[in-house]
């Protein structure tokens, strides 16, 4: 539970560290998919609190964009639907599918080690010169249509587009803030699209407690994932993830031969 709030928002592949951890550890419950879905309900809890505020905001900019007065919330609001329709149209036709034929452990090795040669590339080449409120349709776009590389395991949703939003000329934080955000309706539609399996699943009493302890986990660790990683981006670079993922990457490759 703590490593999947890390690792949703941190840049480093949530989905890649679920892999490997269900492979090292036995974990006394029989559904894997419906454990991963109740993990990912608690991050959408924990993202969803921390911005709250901003999602009223959003919400009430939206309804008045409406009825013809567009504000910068309003427009912002329109910008993250945009954002999130190229993985929602591609996630809900190929997500599975994706999911499934790239599961693999040297498939999340590569994804880790080219995503981390990205961050330094984009770090290295990006201007960094626009803050949230410059971002335009088509700077959402291309953060958007990064986001549908993430169903691959290894590549990192918040990673990607945090990326995009560098080749983007964001800032590194607003490029940050802008990945959270639209991290936000697409956590929901999947845990809308699994959660008919938490409901046909059947839980023992111990298995309920660990789903509790691993939720709770969750939720906690990703809140403050949020919270540290938004300081973080305002001055220090990302780079720091990259040699993570490749570290990681290659311990990854080295079991599979010893």
């Amino acid at each position: 539970g703590t490593v999947q709030g890390l690792t949703e928002f941190f840049p480093i592949s949530s989905s890649g560290h679920l892999i490997i951890l269900h492979k090292l550890m036995d974990l006394p419950i029989k559904n894997e998919v419906v454990f991963d879905v109740i993990l990912h309900l608690a991050t959408l809890a924990a993202v969803v609190y921390f911005f709250r505020t901003d999602i009223f905001h959003l919400l009430a900019g939206w309804f008045a964009s409406l009825s013809g007065k567009v504000n910068y919330e309003g427009k912002l609001a329109w910008l993250i639907i945009l954002a999130t329709l190229p993985a929602a149209i591609i996630g809900a036709i190929f997500g599975d599918f994706i999911e499934s034929a790239f599961r693999s452990d040297i498939i999340v090795a590569l994804m880790l080690a080219g995503v981390g040669a990205l961050f330094i590339v984009f770090e290295k080449i990006s201007r960094q010169t626009d803050e949230l409120e410059s971002i335009n349709w088509k700077k959402s776009l291309v953060v958007g249509l990064a986001q549908i590389f993430s169903f691959v395991p290894g590549v990192s949703r918040s990673g990607i587009t945090i990326i995009a939003g560098l080749g983007a000329d964001l800032k590194r934080e607003a490029a940050v803030r802008f990945s959270f955000l639209i991290s936000i309706p697409i956590i929901l539609a999947a845990s809308i699209k699994e959660a008919p399996k938490i409901f046909e699943a059947g839980f023992v009493a111990r298995e309920f407690i660990i789903l509790t302890i691993a939720f709770l986990a969750a939720l906690i660790s990703g809140f403050l994932a949020i919270k540290y990683f938004l300081r973080f981006s305002k001055k220090i670079s990302l780079n720091i993830f990259a040699y993570y993922r490749f570290i990681l990457a290659a311990l990854i490759i080295i079991s599979l031969f010893f």
